[in-house]
């Protein structure tokens, strides 16, 4: 899969989208360090050890480097996204319960993180072996990086 670029700088005003998805009971946020292993846990579950374990090095940085989708009423988790955690200025990973798909969950997680990332100072991010390709371009405007795939991932063991 190939890595695709996003110009930080081209992000649109998100806001409706984010109080959309409020009215449907789900809220993004950027969570505390003490609820790690609570997200680790949500991760493992759904996605698998490697994604998790990626995405602990956001609990190392700060701000932390992701954002979660909760359930507004039960605090429960639907969702996760994590940007600078394998390598600067990549989205990634992310991914959304299964059973909470087609909400809009996945874009707003998206969206949040390319937000801290522009915040952060960045003028540009990749997104790393993005898988649906079609989704990230119209979300953001991604376009693929020529030569990309496989990209950073060949060093994994």
């Amino acid at each position: 899969m190939p890595d695709m670029l996003v110009k930080l700088y081209e992000l649109k005003d998100n806001t409706q989208i984010y109080k959309d998805l409020e009215a449907k009971g789900v809220k993004i946020i950027r969570p505390m360090t003490p609820n790690r292993y609570k997200v680790h846990e949500f991760i493992a579950s759904h996605f698998g050890e490697g994604w998790a374990n990626e995405t602990d090095t956001a609990f190392t940085r700060f701000p932390v480097s992701c954002f979660i989708a909760i359930d507004a009423e039960t605090k429960q988790i639907l969702g996760f996204a994590a940007y600078d955690c394998t390598c600067k200025a990549y989205f990634g990973p992310t991914g959304v319960d299964e059973t909470k798909r087609k909400l809009g969950i996945g874009r707003a997680l998206l969206l949040r993180c390319l937000e801290a990332l522009r915040d952060e100072g960045y003028g540009y991010a990749i997104i790393g072996s993005a898988g649906p390709v079609n989704f990230y371009n119209k979300c953001c405007g991604a376009t693929i990086i020529e030569g990309s795939s496989p990209g950073i991932y060949t060093a994994l063991i």
